[in-house]
This record gives structure tokens, sequence and C-alpha cells, in this order.
């Protein structure tokens, strides 16, 4: 058992899966890396067990039933990790979008430098976002300007889903409270981090977009997000 665990969700990500936890657990900084998997019929989670022999100390797989949301395959995941002794959970795409290089940085940031959350930013230095429509950049860049706007945060990226949470923070969140299931679901975990006090840093990622298999970003993915913000905003102003 390591100090940090990667959580990668997955559905139907076989083209992926296996070279990239090949490369989490090659690092010095050992991580281990749990897979949850929805019900992926590509074969994911059996591409998964095969590693699970090769590491049996090091990868793990939860399956789940079928496709139940980003937000709650995290919350599962967290929790799954607050029962045994992680002291740090990191948040990682399956697709290569987020450079596996990067884990090291985030992980120290917040184990040298103090910091509760690590956020992998796309924004904190320009914009580093690689082979996305312009559209989609855009969309994105302003969702998180609208959202610093709405809750006062000062994040650059906080629809960011490449992220480092000492394990207090998670320990400090009521995991049923949660509401968003999908984009705004990053969102809503920053808030609260944010509102608890803990301390928050941004580094600089470039953020590459997938090569292989398809992406399950929608339109109704950002309007959750839009709406999501003005909620936890006036939810925020009513409990003080």
């Amino acid at each position: 058992m390591h100090n940090a665990l990667v959580i990668i969700p997955t559905y139907n990500e076989i083209e992926n899966i296996t070279s990239i936890i090949e490369k989490v657990v090659s690092y010095p900084d050992e991580f281990d890396v749990l897979v949850i998997d929805d019900n992926s019929p590509d074969g994911t989670a059996l591409a998964v067990k095969e590693l699970m022999k090769k590491y049996p100390d090091r990868v793990f797989l939860e399956e789940r039933t079928g496709k139940l949301g980003l937000g709650t395959a995290y919350i599962h995941g967290f929790k799954w990790a607050l029962s045994r002794d992680y002291g740090y959970i990191i948040e990682m795409d399956a697709d290569f979008s987020h450079n596996p290089d990067d884990l090291t940085r985030l992980y120290h940031n917040s184990k040298d430098k103090g910091f509760d959350v690590t956020i992998g930013s796309r924004y904190v230095s320009g914009v580093n976002v690689v082979n996305w429509p312009m559209g989609r950049v855009l969309m994105s860049y302003f969702a998180s300007a609208y959202v610093r706007l709405i809750t006062g945060m000062k994040l650059r990226d906080a629809t960011a889903g490449f992220v480092c949470y000492r394990r207090r923070v998670l320990e400090s969140l009521d995991f049923d409270k949660i509401e968003f299931k999908g984009y705004a679901f990053q969102i809503e975990m920053k808030f609260k981090s944010y509102r608890k006090g803990f301390k928050i840093s941004e580094i600089p990622i470039i953020f590459i977009n997938r090569r292989l298999g398809t992406s399950k970003m929608n339109s109704s993915i950002f309007g959750e997000a839009m709406f999501g913000v003005i909620k936890l905003k006036i939810d925020a102003i009513l409990r003080r």
C-alpha cells in the first residue's frame, strides 16, 4: 500500500486503459491505481483484471452496474481510498488528455508545499489545450471565468478534472450531500473545499484531447455546470 492513489473512471476505454495504467505504475513515486468501471461492454474491466495479476498490490478495480455518472464514480473511489490509508488521492482521465508525467508534480505540490488541493490547470498560464475545436476551448475557458464570477473563487480552471486531494479534504466532506454527477461535480468539489478554507493551488499542465476512444462530453453536461454554479452559490449564502 502506497501513499497516493490515482482514481481513473472508465467507460469503453479499452484502447487506453492498459497503457495508462502501465505508465502510472512506472514512476519512482509509487502510485496505486483504482479503476472505477461502469460496466464497459468493450472489455475495459477484463484488461484491468489482467493488470491486477501483474501488479497485485498496485492495481485495483471496482465494477459498477452501468453508466452512473462521473461524480458518483469519483465518490465511490474516494470512499474506497478513505477506507484504506492513502494520504493523497488523485483524479485523472483514462485517455491521456492528462499527461501521467504530471502526476508527480501534482503529488509533490501538495505533499511538499502543504497544499490541500492541487489542480492541474489548463488556464493558469494562458490557454494550454491541444487538439480541441476552438468552440470547445472558448466554452471551457469562459465556463471557468463564469465560475469565478459567481462563486468568488480565484481559480483559473474550476472545471479541471486532474486534481490531487489531501486525505483530510475528503474526510471533511459529506459525500451524501454532493449534488452533481457530471461536469458540475468538479466545480462543486473545489467550491466546497474552498468554503472549508483548504489551501488550493493551481499548477500549469498541457491538456491534450484524446487520440483514441470517444469523448463522453456533451452539451447537457455543460448545462448542468452553468445552472449548478448558481445553485451552489445560493446554497452557500443561505447557510451563512
